[in-house]
């Protein structure tokens, strides 16, 4: 077994992070392309290495699960941020959480969402008139925080809470681009734009204070366990019984408001821009929908014939994975790929480099919604937009329903024509946004 894998030299102190934050998409596909299967490079102090085959990506996130954990190194903002939630959580403590919110997702109920989700869209359509300027990007953060709010907390957002939320997601983003002086200071170094950082926190704490504050006393007996089968209320039974504390509810409800709304609203963003470059694909999405919905609001069974959509969303979330990274550590000297992986190291698994790959997917940067029909025998691995194994994202199947909906409502109104002269440019943060937001005009069909 070797104990050195290849990739590419790094400088002092920094190692490859000044490359990396320069651009990781690039530089993440660099790797990929050059060095194999195994590619190790370090972002400041931290030993890093990228696996890019998918058998070893199944035995990090499922077969051998067990043997690794979420990074040490996420554990100062981010766990200022989201604390012990089922996101960050390991151990005991995950899989307590986890079984207690399973039933917020289950299968029976996220397929009733069906009506609150059309409508939510309907709500945001109501605001679009034909030749109107929006940023999409905004109004789909708008309607799937509503449509998170709605099911999973059991409120609403009125228009403070959503100019709130959207004035902190700002610099809540920024303190997780990749910079090279962050990979290599100290945590405890104080650093520009963290006071901006921390008081979005706060804000945010405030907005759940309310909502909390909102729930108490609607959300059933606890001793029963009867009442709204939603997160909050579920979580608020459980405190009840004195079995979570409001620390780990804030940390919970601070988790599902942002990652439960942020990657749905990313996926239809992205595939908004590439429907709108793709005339043929856009044609054949609005004739889908006629055919099979007729001016109708979609219904499950509606949902279940929208087979050219789910494909325009797997593809989206293809070329344009909202978490663009993922990252776990060993427990204990690992070996993948032939390679001695040390104890303490960050193992990267990247859904961008994956997804891209000319290994495992024919024309790679091509949207293709009609590879998913083609395209059977790929390995499992290759794609991986939510995860996967016992830590997969338990709103898997709410975010894939929910994208499908929201477009399907949306395209069978209108079509969307992108305003950008050049393809958006891409932001690394915790998830990938576009730099600029994503202007587009609204075309009554």
């Amino acid at each position: 077994m070797s104990s050195s894998p290849p990739g590419p030299k790094g400088e002092p102190l920094f190692g490859s992070s000044r490359r990396y934050a320069r651009d990781p998409f690039r530089f993440l596909s660099a790797c990929e392309q050059a060095y194999g299967d195994v590619v190790q490079f370090d972002l400041g102090p931290i030993p890093t290495y990228l696996l890019t085959d998918p058998a070893d990506v199944e035995r990090v996130l499922v077969s051998e699960a067990d043997r690794y954990r979420k990074p040490d190194f996420q554990d100062d903002a981010l766990g200022d941020l989201l604390g012990k939630g089922l996101l960050l959580s390991e151990g005991q403590t995950w899989r307590e959480q986890r079984e207690l919110a399973n039933p917020a997702f289950s299968p029976g109920r996220v397929t009733g969402f069906v009506d609150d989700i059309v409508s939510h869209s309907d709500d945001l359509l109501a605001d679009w008139a034909d030749g109107a300027q929006v940023d999409v990007e905004r109004d789909m953060t708008e309607v799937t925080l509503a449509v998170i709010v709605d099911l999973m907390l059991g409120t609403d957002l009125n228009d403070r809470r959503v100019r709130t939320i959207r004035e902190a997601l700002e610099p809540l983003g920024a303190r997780f681009e990749p910079d090279p002086v962050r990979f290599a200071a100290p945590q405890w170094l104080p650093m520009p734009g963290d006071g901006e950082y921390r008081s979005a926190v706060e804000t945010m704490e405030t907005v759940i204070d309310d909502i909390v504050a909102e729930r108490r006393g609607t959300h059933g007996d606890p001793e029963s366990d009867e009442g709204p089968d939603d997160l909050l209320s579920i979580l608020l039974r459980a405190r009840d019984r004195g079995e979570q504390s409001d620390t780990q509810i804030r940390d919970e409800v601070m988790t599902m408001l942002l990652a439960g709304h942020d990657t749905t609203a990313l996926t239809l963003t992205y595939a908004w821009y590439l429907l709108s470059q793709h005339p043929d694909a856009e044609r054949r999405v609005h004739d889908e929908l006629d055919d099979v919905l007729g001016g109708d609001p979609p219904t499950m069974a509606d949902v279940r014939r929208l087979d050219y959509v789910e494909r325009v969303v797997d593809e989206a979330m293809r070329l344009y994975p909202p978490v663009y990274t993922m990252f776990r550590e060993p427990k204990t000297d690992a070996e993948l790929g032939g390679y001695r992986i040390p104890e303490g190291s960050a193992i990267m698994l990247s859904q961008w480099a994956m997804h891209r790959s000319e290994r495992y997917w024919d024309r790679p940067d091509s949207f293709d919604p009609d590879r998913w029909t083609r395209e059977t025998d790929r390995p499992r691995f290759a794609y991986f937009p939510f995860g996967g194994g016992p830590r997969h994202c338990i709103g898997k199947h709410l975010a894939k329903l929910e994208a499908t909906l929201i477009l399907a409502r949306t395209g069978q109104r209108y079509r969307l024509e992108y305003l950008g002269d050049r393809e958006p440019e891409l932001l690394p943060s915790l998830t990938m946004h576009p730099r600029n937001g994503m202007p587009m005009r609204v075309r009554e069909r």
